[in-house]
């Protein structure tokens, strides 16, 4: 399907140019089913009018056996992204004179040593970590199949139409739930290349952090290529009070199966590490996720308050649970039941001493 037809609300660039606190990250990933790998990357900007205490940019990667990789861009005149599409880019070290831009592949590689530059159809880029030799290069290609909505449908913002206002902190857009990705990853040293693999993208931007988060993400199911499955959930502010609210998001032959507080009823149980439940109805379905680890998990780095800071931790081989059933008067009737043992999980922000057990809905659903 046409890239352009599937571009979501909130793909560009959101910063105003104004001088207050402000962060803007994207999420691209790709799973490699063959070798039972993933590979995150994620690109953030925090305070681009520079000069400011966290002004800057990095390149993290989660890599092969949830490894992990990440480079800083102190220089934020060397990154660019588009207000009105997804694009972007970072240039760390390189030789060129010149304002950062896109650059045509054979060029970006033969003159940014540090770097990377994402579209809605390519993800390119090299870091490199000088004080031990570790490295990651990357390019290929995207074929988006899903963004955020059914088949043919207008495409939808994650968290609803009003997320176009200044009301949530932080924002958070799904960019492609689920698309192919064909090209090659070098990483330490091991070279993956691949045709058709699971990709996928996501964003995030705001003024104020999140107080505290979960994620669960797959796109790599046995025996059901054509399915995606984005949830979460977290504390966030709303204009000067804080909420918690939760998500299930499902693409599945052609068809968007949303559950979110103002049409469903969504629960879940989080454990500080190793346990990821969430179950959610509304008038025609319902969902249960239950997705487990026994890996230690990643830390990984996100922007807030204090800066770029180690925050969460992540893994990429989750073991995950997903049936689906409609709902047809008294009655529930399983329509989909999938498993994965390549699962992202994620849980950031604090505390996370207990378990996280609650649930989102407005006082109409039931």
């Amino acid at each position: 399907m046409n890239a352009n037809l599937l571009q979501t609300p909130h793909s560009g660039y959101h910063w105003d140019g104004s001088s207050s606190r402000f962060f803007e990250g994207w999420y691209y990933r790709v799973t490699l089913p063959d070798w039972g790998q993933t590979f995150g990357f994620m690109y953030s900007i925090e305070d681009p009018i520079s000069g400011q205490p966290h002004s800057g940019g990095s390149a993290q990667v989660l890599g092969s056996e949830d490894g992990y990789l990440c480079r800083t861009f102190p220089d934020v005149e060397q990154f660019w992204a588009s207000p009105s599409s997804l694009a972007l880019g970072h240039w760390g070290k390189t030789d060129l004179a010149m304002p950062a831009k896109y650059l045509d592949p054979l060029t970006f590689d033969n003159h940014i040593q540090q770097g990377y530059q994402a579209t809605a159809t390519w993800n390119q880029g090299k870091i490199s970590d000088p004080a031990t030799g570790e490295y990651c290069n990357w390019r290929y290609q995207i074929e988006p199949i899903y963004g955020w909505a059914s088949n043919n449908a207008p495409q939808q913002s994650t968290a609803g139409w009003l997320s176009s206002f200044q009301i949530f902190e932080p924002g958070w857009q799904i960019l492609m739930a689920h698309g192919w990705a064909t090209g090659w990853i070098e990483w330490n040293g091991q070279r993956y290349e691949f045709t058709n693999a699971p990709a996928y993208g996501e964003k995030n931007w705001g003024r104020s952090f999140p107080q505290k988060w979960f994620w669960l993400n797959c796109n790599s199911f046995d025996n059901e290529p054509d399915l995606a499955l984005t949830a979460g959930g977290g504390r966030r502010g709303v204009l000067w009070w804080m909420e918690s609210a939760a998500l299930i998001g499902i693409h599945h032959q052609g068809k968007f199966y949303e559950f979110v507080p103002w049409n469903s009823e969504v629960r879940w149980q989080i454990q500080p590490w190793g346990s990821w439940k969430m179950q959610a109805h509304n008038a025609d379905y319902e969902v249960e996720l239950t997705s487990t680890t026994n890996r230690p998990g990643t830390p990984l780095r996100a922007p807030t308050e204090q800066g770029l800071i180690f925050i969460c931790r992540d893994t990429m081989h989750g073991q995950l649970t997903l049936e689906l059933r409609e709902r047809q008067g008294g009655t529930a009737k399983t329509i989909l039941k999938a498993h994965s043992s390549l699962c992202g999980l994620e849980v950031g922000g604090e505390p996370w001493d207990q378990a996280w057990i609650g649930e989102a809905k407005l006082p109409w659903i039931s």
